[in-house]
């Protein structure tokens, strides 16, 4: 899709805002250092009028006012010694773009991510000094029909996904004309940033949790995997298939050892154990074959000893936690014991893993084993393709309804999704308790995977 850029600059605050560095927690810093993409796709309504000059005025004028509420987003990150990085709040801004596509939003097809669409993404020269990187970039391209997609491509360092949310909605509040609402909570000590480790306390989280990802049987690495094309589809699942994938894992309710659980599966934990089982199978994985479900999970109510993030913290508050199995056990039993092993991995994550694993960051000297700089489409970092999977869930974020004044949105979703192994749940915008699978596996493994994902749902879900 050819998309040419009309106008770029730099939007900085609209009144002076506080400069100096704020430290970085250890959350915000460990990871993946690269920027996150999403988009918001617009269809206009009859009575559209807004020329695109006016779109675009609109947004930069109240970005600008938005950057004083949120400040970090306008800044610049920095390293230092040890691989660490700290946010500089200088007002740099962030980078707008406007741009136009001769193609229309039917183009788009389902909205499946496709690295035919990157070029509605603003993208990242990772090559450029970091200081010289804009945390924070927006792209709204017009299409020949009148329709517009908004794509925002964040650091994942400065902000998660709920805390983006939160400037996003204020954002479009004021592109409005509405009153912003309650202002974030950017002081970061409530991770404890930059404070000593606590002394004398114990480590309550696994050392493997730095064991590297599971390769293939007979393979001594996984470079042959990252090489192999890959292919995304978008998978939906009714309200009525969701209800009967949850009763039939807690029909067959165990611990993972076969002792029955009182606690009911959640839909995450039904919907991850069903998506798990069906990339076991697709993958022709033999029996003994390990497997690892990383579970991006969001830590904020896991803060006892301290005083917990406000609501309205603006950082980074998710870690990953890993599930572990073998594909053989995982496809020959029912589905409540692959649910089990990820109910396992999330009840590990209590107030005193989360605090340790924060006091053990916080006593490494070179943070650059533990870090993965990328760009949207490379191999580095850590893999999580076959035999293994990354799971994400956007259940329960207030993802929709984006309105900038111009109406709601027709589609949300991740602006990228090209990585084998890459999962992401998403529920209805008009919450009828559907949810759509975005999911990204290697082209020898998708029909077989699209095959069994709806062969193997509880029969009577999946008329």
């Amino acid at each position: 899709m050819k998309v040419a850029v009309r106008n770029s600059c730099l939007v900085q605050p609209a009144e002076p805002t506080w400069s100096g560095s704020m430290p970085l927690s250890e959350i915000d810093q460990l990871g993946v250092l690269s920027h996150t993409p999403s988009i918001y796709v617009y269809r206009p309504p009859q009575d559209w009028a807004a020329p695109p000059r006016r779109i675009f005025e609109t947004l930069r004028s109240s970005l600008s006012k938005a950057l004083v509420i949120f400040y970090p987003l306008a800044g610049r990150l920095r390293w230092l010694p040890g691989s660490r990085l700290e946010l500089d709040c200088n007002a740099g801004g962030a980078r707008l773009i406007e741009a136009e596509s001769g193609a229309t939003l039917d183009d788009l097809g389902d909205f499946s991510p496709s690295p035919e669409y990157a070029d509605l993404i603003p993208q990242v020269n990772y090559s450029t000094p970091m200081a010289e990187i804009p945390i924070l970039l927006v792209q709204i391209t017009k299409f020949r029909c009148g329709g517009v997609s908004l794509t925002c491509n964040t650091s994942h360092v400065v902000a998660d996904g709920q805390s983006m949310l939160h400037f996003l909605f204020e954002w479009a509040a004021l592109a409005r004309g509405a009153a912003a609402g309650p202002p974030p909570v950017l002081d970061r000590r409530f991770l404890r940033a930059g404070e000593p480790a606590a002394s004398g306390r114990r480590s309550d989280f696994g050392r493997e949790l730095f064991d590297p990802p599971p390769v293939l049987i007979g393979e001594t690495s996984d470079a042959g995997e990252r090489r192999k094309e890959t292919a995304v589809a978008r998978l939906k699942l009714t309200a009525a298939q969701v209800e009967n994938l949850k009763r039939e894992a807690n029909r067959t309710r165990t611990d993972g050892g076969g002792a029955a659980v009182k606690r009911p599966y959640t839909k995450f934990e039904s919907i991850g154990g069903h998506i798990w089982r069906c990339a076991s199978k697709a993958r022709r994985h033999a029996a003994a074959q390990p497997t690892t479900l990383e579970i991006c999970m969001d830590v904020r109510k896991h803060f006892h000893r301290l005083p917990p993030p406000p609501r309205k913290f603006f950082g980074n508050g998710v870690m990953d936690v890993f599930a572990r199995g073998r594909s053989g056990e995982i496809t020959a039993a029912p589905l409540g014991h692959a649910a089990a092993l990820i109910r396992e991995a999330i009840d590990s994550v209590t107030g005193d893993y989360v605090e340790s694993m924060i006091d053990y960051w916080k006593g490494i000297e070179d943070f650059s084993q533990l870090q993965d700089l990328k760009g949207p489409g490379t191999n580095d970092g850590a893999f999580y393709g076959n035999p293994n999977l990354r799971f994400i869930s956007w259940l329960g974020l207030p993802l929709h309804g984006l309105d900038f004044g111009w109406g709601k949105e027709i589609f949300m979703g991740p602006g990228a999704h090209d990585c084998d192994g890459d999962l992401l749940v998403i529920p209805s915008s008009d919450g009828d308790g559907s949810v759509t699978v975005a999911v990204c596996l290697q082209v020898a493994c998708m029909e077989d995977f699209k095959k069994v994902f709806y062969e193997d749902l509880p029969f009577n879900s999946r008329l």
